[in-house]
C-alpha cells in the first residue's frame, strides 16, 4: 500500500470535520502525557484526511500505519509496530520505526523517529488497541457504507489496490475480532 494522499471524494465532509473539531479539542486539552490521538477505521474511511486536517490544526506528527505495514497481508505486524510507537511515546522515549518500500517489497534501512515532545496522531487500520487506546487523548474509529469507502479508497489509489480490497478487508475483520476497535473509540463516527 502506497503512502496514502488525504482524498475526500464521497465521504461526508461534515463527519470529517466532527472527527477533526472533537480531536483537536481532546488533544490541545490532553494533559502532556496523554498528547497522542489514535485513528483506527475501515480502508477509504477518511482516517487519513482526518489525521493531516489534526496534525495541521496542532503541530502534530502524523504517523499513517501505510509507512510500515509489510506488505498487503501485514496489518497485524503494523498492528505491533504502532503499539510499541504509542508506548515509547507515552513513556517520554523517542520511538523508531522503518518505512516499508512497496515497490520493493523490503524494509527501507533509514530509521524513522518519533520525537515524544511532540504531539502524535497516529493513523491507520490496526491502529486501535487497548494498548494504544489507554494512552491517548482520544481514540477515534471510522467506518461507513462499504460501496462508498471502496470508491473512495480506489478513487485515492487507483488500481493499485483494487485488487488487494477483499485480502485487506479480511485483515480489518480479523483486526475488528481481536481488538474490538469501534468500543474502545472516545470518538465512533459513520462517514459515508
Amino acid at each position: 500500500m502506497p503512502q496514502e494522499e488525504a482524498l475526500t471524494t464521497t465521504l461526508s465532509a461534515a463527519a470529517i470535520d466532527g472527527v477533526v473539531d472533537a480531536a483537536v479539542r481532546a488533544l490541545t486539552t490532553a494533559p502532556g502525557a496523554s498528547r497522542r490521538i489514535v485513528i483506527d477505521g475501515r480502508s477509504g474511511s477518511g482516517k487519513t484526511t482526518a489525521a493531516h486536517r489534526i496534525g495541521r490544526a496542532t503541530s502534530a506528527r502524523v504517523v499513517s500505519l501505510d509507512e510500515f505495514y509489510p506488505g498487503w497481508r501485514g496489518l497485524e505486524a503494523g498492528t505491533a509496530i504502532a503499539e510499541e510507537l504509542v508506548r515509547t511515546h507515552a513513556e517520554g522515549r523517542v520511538g523508531e520505526y522503518h518505512r516499508w518500500n512497496w515497490d520493493a517489497g523490503e524494509w527501507d534501512p533509514e530509521t524513522r523517529r518519533v520525537d515524544p515532545r511532540v504531539p502524535l496522531v497516529l493513523e491507520g487500520c490496526g491502529s486501535l488497541t487497548a494498548s494504544t487506546a489507554a494512552r491517548s487523548a482520544a481514540a477515534i474509529w471510522m467506518d461507513g457504507d462499504a460501496s462508498v469507502r471502496r470508491a473512495s479508497a480506489l478513487a485515492r489509489d487507483g488500481e493499485t489496490f483494487a485488487p488487494f480490497w477483499e485480502v485487506w478487508a479480511e485483515q480489518e475483520e480479523r483486526h475488528m475480532a481481536a481488538h474490538d476497535p469501534r468500543t474502545l473509540a472516545t470518538i465512533d463516527v459513520d462517514v459515508a
